[in-house]
């Protein structure tokens, strides 16, 4: 893929989500339900909607990360090993910053700190 349709996907990607947030804020700043039995689903439901808000924040702000990568020059190319990132993991995960064998390596230490 070339940087241009790299730069477009990301950029769309991060758009959507932007999109999203702004539905969940709408949602979320919904007054609650004055019935108790509403009241409960819709707290349970703000709880879902935040994990949400706060998963799309995430992958914004890795997004972000990987337009900067993009314009640095070093997308494609993993921050931690500086190895090449396999274009079939990036065609999945587009802002990736790491390899698959690094990707593993920090999902094992983020595993041991929980």
């Amino acid at each position: 893929m070339k940087n241009e349709e790299i730069e477009n996907k990301l950029n769309t990607m991060k758009a959507d989500l932007q999109r999203r947030l702004s539905a969940i804020d709408a949602d979320l700043g919904a007054a609650l339900d004055p019935d108790s039995e509403d009241r409960i689903t819709q707290v349970e439901n703000d709880q879902v909607l935040t994990e949400m808000r706060r998963e799309a924040g995430e992958q914004i702000t890795s997004i972000e990360a990987a337009l900067e990568r993009l314009k640095r020059g070093s997308f494609g190319r993993c921050v931690r090993c500086l190895a090449p990132i396999h274009p079939s993991r990036l065609e999945a995960i587009p802002y990736t910053p790491y390899c698959v064998t690094c990707a593993r390596l920090v999902d094992e230490r983020l595993s041991s700190l929980a």
